[in-house]
């Protein structure tokens, strides 16, 4: 082998030194998926905020074995089948969507970064899905809806067990032009969620040795919540009580089919049963005049032991029919699970946990990123499975391991 000096003249281009940058879109462009998003999340946020998006219930046996389900699924390849774009376009409740899911409701957003939710709408808007406002949310209705009045826009219900305060706020959400409403039936009462308990999660945050000593090297979310206004629910009066207490003194554990036929009677829009999980209670939902179901173990977060949301999803879908709109729930951590999903009978999805580590690691950037992470493993898995549109995914396209559990559409 012979040798020879390099040539200068070649070597220059090569030496090209690009000065670092380190605005935040530039270090979000280097997360190449949401386990890269969720790292960011860790090391810029506070443990007991991270830990209430990260943690589950007791064991947490559900959010790990939601993990195991989704990783099992096996996608089949299909080739020649010339997709060279691919349509993620569909219609979930009456509207269109421009990528098959859209954002879940989430609880005590802005005490994960300043944010909140008006970054998750905003980024709803700009890439064209749903964004769901939660009953616990941090900005109310009419604060969501100015931040980004043109995107679609839903509204998630605990009961109350003030039914006035409940009738309000369906009536504040469907002024403020709210065209869907998930009432979510799994929480009667907190779930035991240890981690919470063991990091003496309170809303607002105290200020203790631990957690000063924890702000230390997270200045930036302090500073964020220093200087913006304070925390609240903006749906519920302020509270410093812990999270359990909080949650069992507002709703109520002796919701039943009746409570859920008085909400169908008082709105007027889609309505969607979220946290179904069995054949019996898919009838039930139903019998109320649901209009579709969201199947929701929501997050593992409430009753550990609870089956998962990818594995119950067939039993529901051959319950409700083919008419049905089903949404699913919990678990989803990369556009490859959401095909899973639609493969195995759901018509749409939400994501949670996987907006809130984009949420944390970087705000509205740290969101956009997340949408736009989601959307093209979406894209290249359908182009490998050779699937043009949603309406080609399908049992078909699951592998002999995981087919058996899906139902023929």
């Amino acid at each position: 082998m012979q040798r020879h000096l390099p040539n200068l003249r070649e070597l220059r281009p090569l030496l090209r030194v690009q000065a670092p940058r380190l605005d935040r879109r530039s270090r979000l462009a280097k997360a190449v998926d949401v386990a890269d998003l969720r790292r960011m999340a860790r090391r810029r946020t506070p443990r007991a905020a991270f830990d209430y998006v990260d943690g589950a219930a007791q064991r947490e046996l559900t959010l790990a074995r939601s993990r195991a389900a989704f990783d099992a699924v096996e996608l089949l390849p299909r080739i020649l089948h010339g997709t060279a774009t691919v349509d993620l376009s569909t219609t979930i409740a009456g509207g269109r969507s421009a990528l098959p899911f859209g954002i879940a409701p989430t609880g005590f957003t802005r005490f994960m970064q300043a944010e909140g939710e008006d970054a998750g709408v905003g980024a709803a808007a700009a890439a064209g899905i749903p964004f769901s406002l939660s009953t616990m949310g941090t900005r109310s209705l009419e604060q969501v809806a100015a931040v980004a009045p043109d995107a679609r826009r839903w509204f998630q219900l605990y009961l109350w067990k003030d039914r006035q305060k409940s009738l309000d706020l369906l009536e504040r959400a469907q002024a403020a032009g709210f065209d869907t409403l998930l009432v979510t039936v799994d929480t009667p009462v907190a779930g035991q969620r240890l981690r919470d308990t063991r990091n003496g999660m309170v809303i607002p945050p105290r200020l203790s040795l631990a957690t000063i000593a924890d702000a230390s090297y997270r200045p930036a979310w302090w500073f964020n919540f220093l200087t913006t206004e304070p925390l609240a629910f903006a749906s519920l009066s302020g509270s410093s009580q812990d999270l359990p207490s909080l949650i069992n003194s507002m709703f109520d554990p002796t919701l039943s089919l009746d409570d859920l036929a008085w909400i169908r009677s008082v709105w007027p829009g889609r309505l969607f049963v979220k946290g179904i999980l069995t054949r019996e209670d898919t009838r039930r939902a139903l019998g109320t005049g649901a209009d579709g179901l969201v199947v929701s173990n929501h997050g593992g977060r409430q009753l550990d032991r609870a089956p998962v949301s990818l594995e119950a999803l067939p039993a529901v879908r051959e319950e409700a029919g083919d008419d049905v709109e089903i949404i699913l729930d919990s678990g989803i951590l990369s556009g490859a699970d959401i095909v899973a999903a639609l493969c195995a009978g759901a018509d749409f999805t939400l994501i949670g946990r996987a907006y809130l580590y984009g949420l944390m690691a970087g705000g509205r950037d740290g969101v956009d990123r997340v949408i736009e992470l989601l959307a093209r493993e979406i894209e290249v898995t359908m182009q490998l499975m050779g699937a043009a549109s949603i309406a080609d995914l399908g049992p078909h396209l699951l592998g002999s391991r995981s087919k058996d559990a899906a139902p023929a559409r």
